[in-house]
C-alpha cells in the first residue's frame, strides 16, 4: 500500500465534506492525550482500546451520531508538535479514512510521512488547513489496515523545513480491537 493521496481520496473527501469539517477539531481534541488550553470537549469517549479511544459526536445537521477511532500524540522532544490520528468510516460504510491533523506551521509540500515498525510506508499530502491545523487523509485500504493491525508503532513524520523531519510515534496497541468495535 502506498500512503499517497489518490483519486479515491478525492472521492472520499467529497463524501466526508461535512463529516468532521465542523466537528473535526472536536474529534481531534477529545482523546486522552494532553490538550492545548483552548481545546474544547465536544464529543464523548465511548470506549478505550489500548492507546486508542472511540469518540462519538453528532455533527450539526447529521441524523445520527458519528464515531471515530483516535489517538492524540505529542513528539517526545518537541512538545509544541502534536498529531491527532483519526480512523473513521464514511456514512455509507463504503470507505474507511485515515485522517491526521498536524499543527499549523508544518511544511505542506513535503506531506506527512509514515513508517510502521521502521518500514517506510510512504507519504500522504495535506488536503486542507483550518485554524486548528492541517489535515492529511487517505483511504484506509486493506494493506494499510493490515499493517496498522500487525504493527507495534507507527511513526508519522512532519516537516518544518525540507531537511528537518520530526518523527512522532503512535502506539498501535489496541488498534485492531478498537477498529473492530468502531460502529
Amino acid at each position: 500500500m502506498d500512503f499517497r493521496a489518490t483519486s479515491r481520496l478525492a472521492a472520499a473527501t467529497v463524501l466526508l465534506s461535512g463529516l468532521l469539517a465542523g466537528s473535526g477539531p472536536a474529534f481531534a481534541q477529545t482523546a486522552a492525550a494532553p490538550k492545548p488550553a483552548q481545546a474544547q470537549q465536544p464529543g464523548t469517549v465511548k470506549a478505550n482500546h489500548g492507546a486508542w479511544s472511540i469518540v462519538c459526536d453528532k455533527p450539526a445537521g447529521a441524523n445520527e451520531e458519528q464515531c471515530a477511532l483516535m489517538q492524540n500524540v505529542i513528539a517526545d522532544d518537541r512538545p509544541e508538535v502534536g498529531l491527532s490520528v483519526v480512523i473513521l468510516k464514511t456514512a455509507d460504510r463504503k470507505a474507511k479514512i485515515l485522517r491526521v491533523l498536524a499543527p499549523l506551521g508544518v511544511l505542506l509540500p513535503n506531506g506527512l510521512g509514515l513508517n510502521i515498525d521502521g518500514k517506510d510506508i510512504g507519504r500522504a499530502y495535506f488536503v486542507r488547513c483550518f485554524t486548528d491545523g492541517c489535515y492529511a487523509e487517505v483511504v484506509l485500504e486493506d494493506n494499510l489496515l493490515k499493517a496498522f493491525r500487525a504493527g507495534k508503532t507507527a511513526t508519522f513524520i512532519v516537516f518544518q523545513s525540507p531537511e528537518e523531519g520530526i518523527g512522532i510515534p503512535v502506539d498501535l496497541a489496541g488498534f485492531g480491537e478498537g477498529y473492530d468495535a468502531l460502529p
